[in-house]
């Protein structure tokens, strides 16, 4: 079974984009950039959603 875990190896931050990437088998730069956009255009909500998969999601073990 397949499950989402934050990313070691590629994390800029906490390691959630790099752990999405991952999980979805795409370029870790790719989600980012998509986050980057929705956090310009979704006027920061972005960041809160962020913060809490931070949070929640687990370390890769």
């Amino acid at each position: 079974m397949k499950r989402l875990y934050k990313s070691r190896t590629n994390k800029m931050i906490c390691g959630v984009c790099g752990g999405i990437a991952e999980y979805f088998n795409v370029d870790p730069t790719l989600i980012r950039l998509g986050v980057a956009a929705m956090t310009l255009f979704v006027l920061g909500t972005t960041i809160i959603a962020y913060i809490i998969a931070a949070i929640i999601i687990p370390e890769q073990g």
